[in-house]
């Protein structure tokens, strides 16, 4: 397999820990590991006693009852847990596409959604997000990629990087079409749980029938990327056994303490969504001013969920006007070129708590070279 760098996170390792402020960034605000033991009694206590021997390789069963909790119909023995979404993601592909096959890609998207597909050899067409139609996805254009060799569909609903949210109608036809043509249907559902509006969430697809693997994190919408702690949740036992095995090659088991904490964080995933979504949503409200104070400059497409937006520059390159705000100014932007994405866009965090001193900092940037 030959896989080409990863833009994004190269770029990330440029800037990430040397920037002053992070406006891109795709999860929710951290916290301390004593603030997620302080939300459950006698967490502290039991975290002292953890083993730090092997784990089981599916992940803990404790963890995975509470991740089945996540979902209406899927059973802790439908989940897998993975070291992070990334090898989840890896495992899926690597163990149900071969070369030849034809995949179906959600577009723009992370990198690894498509090139580990590519990486194995398979045909990769985009089904493209666009900007002129508030980032939906078109279901006729969905038909017309349609191949006999097709064998997979990736779509990420809530969406990285635009914040575009499927709609009931759109994601029941998505898993119909999907069905009814004996496709696997990947969903990258590791924003679900922040949508702005929670009356718009969606199932999860593996709730919907075999035909599905849903893919989530403590990552995103809880804000635990560190524990690095992601899963799959499918009924369908061969794509479960596949993954399960190859994971001997990969990391075999996850980390036990870890493992505990997560356990200890999706027992109490609705008041760390609610705290990051309060987050979100506050953050939502001063990008939604600052772009009606930039029109000529920027075009805004409203994000619907997740901690993320994709707005667009309109007036020079926007790869030169990142480099220029994160040096000039220490904020980080996010080039959409990092997405393959070629018409100016860029991608902006909305969920961490000190974005309003990033977009202050960012209007002084634009107000001095606006004297200049």
């Amino acid at each position: 397999m030959n896989l080409p760098p990863f833009k994004l996170e190269r770029y990330f390792s440029k800037y990430e820990f040397n920037t002053e402020y992070l406006l891109c960034s795709s999860d929710c605000e951290a916290m301390p590991i004593a603030d997620l033991l302080a939300l459950e009694e006698g967490a502290a206590e039991k975290l002292q006693h953890i083993w730090l021997g092997y784990t089981e390789s599916q992940g803990h069963s404790a963890l995975r009852e509470e991740i089945a909790k996540v979902y209406e119909t899927t059973r802790p023995e439908e989940i897998l847990v993975h070291t992070g979404a990334e090898e989840a993601i890896f495992l899926f592909m690597l163990s149900t596409m071969k070369q030849g096959d034809h995949v179906i890609v959600h577009a723009p998207c992370y990198q690894s959604l498509m090139e580990v597909a590519k990486g194995i050899g398979c045909d990769v067409s985009p089904w493209l997000a666009r900007e002129e139609k508030d980032w939906a996805l078109d279901l006729d254009e969905l038909k017309r990629l349609l191949r006999p060799n097709t064998k997979v569909i990736v779509v990420n609903t809530p969406h990285n990087p635009t914040g575009y949210l499927m709609s009931r109608a759109d994601f029941a036809s998505l898993n119909r079409f999907a069905q009814e043509n004996n496709l696997l249907l990947f969903s990258d559902e590791v924003y679900r749980e922040s949508e702005h509006d929670p009356s718009m969430r969606l199932p999860a697809a593996c709730d919907v029938g075999d035909h599905a693997v849903s893919l989530g994190v403590t990552s995103k919408t809880y804000g635990l990327a560190g524990l690095r702690i992601g899963w799959i949740a499918t009924k369908n036992k061969m794509v479960y056994d596949q993954m399960a095995s190859l994971k001997d090659y990969t990391t075999i088991c996850n980390s036990a303490p870890s493992e505990f904490l997560a356990e200890v964080a999706m027992r109490n995933r609705r008041k760390l969504a609610e705290r990051n979504l309060g987050i979100i949503r506050r953050n939502l409200a001063i990008m939604d001013d600052f772009f009606a104070r930039h029109p000529d400059l920027f075009s805004w497409v409203r994000p619907r969920a997740g901690t993320m937006g994709f707005p667009k520059l309109l007036r020079g390159e926007i790869e030169e006007f990142c480099d220029k705000v994160v040096r000039e100014a220490g904020v980080l932007l996010l080039p959409g070129t990092m997405y393959d994405d070629t018409d100016n866009h860029f991608r902006v965090g909305l969920g961490r708590k000190n974005l309003p001193q990033a977009v202050e900092r960012l209007e002084e940037h634009l107000t001095a070279i606006a004297s200049l």
